[in-house]
């Protein structure tokens, strides 16, 4: 089915129709309550596109231009989701083959929330963006003397909104691509986390401040949670969308830096709060890279998520046992051992997460952990699609 380790596999028509008829009647049967195998997802984030040499030679199109230029990032996102239409699907239970609808995001990265309230962004070759803290030393309260920044012109989102109005004029001029329409996603009306944010802005001073000026830490948290409560509905205003809604996707990837003592300290009340304020669900999903699974139980128990995502290879069985069949999991091998890896090697590890007990309640979605790396072997990836495909429940 592969040239090369890297080339595009071949697709024979047969083949596409047995594939796609297969994925969709496991993602319907797991969205049912009544799964037949564990789905599997590959997240591919725009670095898996942009370094990828096959899809962009001598990265033509680099990191900075991609982001700063609309008619780039529009052009570029359109064929990077082509590409993963032929090369990736046959490795997931996605479907092969162009969409129906072509829906393309504003690409913030993360640097948005931070760049929002001021910190400078840094393009560095080979590499995605990232923010230099602004509240380091003495200027720890630099913000707590002014108001909230406008949503659409403070920072990064100044760009993002310039992004946003020019893509809107060029699918005005022409709306489809290859015969399919082109649709441009809502953006900016959820966060990335607000001890995440808190870290990029304080920096690795913020661990110190946890137990030398805890106040500091409260007011801090609690400044930049309204912040972002406000800007979320200025963009869940701008687009239309219910506010409260009855949707939330939460991330705080940082939280994997603190103890669960301090999570309940510090960052659980304003959890509830931003909760309340923004959905009307009672439970969510929630992303968390590292290995924050000692939080898991208490965001369970406090906050009402039922599906977590994880970015790490965790404990997984030990997961399940915690939380129990009803709540649904994500995950799956390192990402490294998925690039640098054997196929041997990657189904060895697949075949002993699903046989960890996650499996236990059918709640169970494989996939990386987290977010391919540019280059991975497709044989690689289909070592551990097979694995996946030999469960039955």
């Amino acid at each position: 089915m592969v040239h090369s380790i890297f080339s595009r596999p071949e697709l024979s028509p047969t083949f596409i129709r047995d594939h796609n008829q297969e994925a969709q009647a496991v993602w319907e049967a797991f969205k049912a309550g009544k799964p037949v195998r564990p789905p599997v997802g590959l997240g591919t984030n725009t670095q898996f596109f942009i370094f990828n040499h096959d899809l962009n030679s001598g990265e033509s199109v680099s990191m900075q231009e991609y982001m700063t230029q609309a008619r780039v990032m529009l052009d570029f996102s359109l064929k990077a989701a082509v590409w993963r239409a032929y090369h990736v699907a046959p490795y997931c239970d996605d479907q092969i083959g162009l969409p129906d609808e072509f829906s393309i995001r504003i690409d913030v990265q993360n640097i948005d929330e931070a760049a929002y309230f001021g910190a400078p962004v840094h393009f560095i070759a080979h590499q995605v963006p990232d923010t230099l803290p602004i509240l380091t030393g003495d200027k720890k309260f630099a913000l707590f003397d002014q108001g909230f920044p406008d949503p659409f012109k403070a920072g990064w989102y100044a760009t993002t909104t310039k992004i946003y109005e020019e893509m809107q004029e060029y699918l005005a001029a022409q709306p489809t691509y290859l015969d399919r329409p082109i649709r441009i996603e809502p953006y900016g009306y959820w966060t990335g986390g607000i001890f995440t944010l808190a870290v990029s802005l304080r920096g690795h001073e913020l661990m110190t401040d946890l137990y030398e000026d805890p106040q500091y830490v409260h007011d801090l948290l609690k400044y930049l949670s309204e912040a972002t409560i406000h800007r979320v509905k200025a963009y869940h205003q701008f687009f239309d969308l219910p506010f409260p809604g009855s949707e939330l996707f939460y991330a705080d990837d940082a939280i994997q830096l603190i103890s669960t003592k301090m999570l309940k300290q510090f960052l659980l009340p304003l959890l509830r709060h931003y909760k309340e304020s923004v959905i009307t669900r009672e439970h969510f999903k929630i992303h968390l890279c590292g290995d924050a699974s000692r939080h898991f139980k208490t965001l369970q128990d406090e906050l009402g998520v039922n599906e977590f995502e994880v970015g790490f290879p965790i404990d997984f069985g030990a997961i399940r046992q915690q939380l129990g069949p009803d709540v649904t999991i994500h995950g799956g091998p390192n990402v490294m051992i998925l690039k640098e890896g054997t196929p041997e090697e990657v189904s060895q590890e697949t075949k002993r997460i699903l046989s960890s007990g996650v499996l236990e309640g059918g709640k169970f979605v494989l996939r990386e952990g987290n977010n391919l790396a540019p280059h991975t072997p497709f044989p690689n990836l289909n070592a551990m699609y097979q694995q996946a495909r030999l469960i039955t429940y």
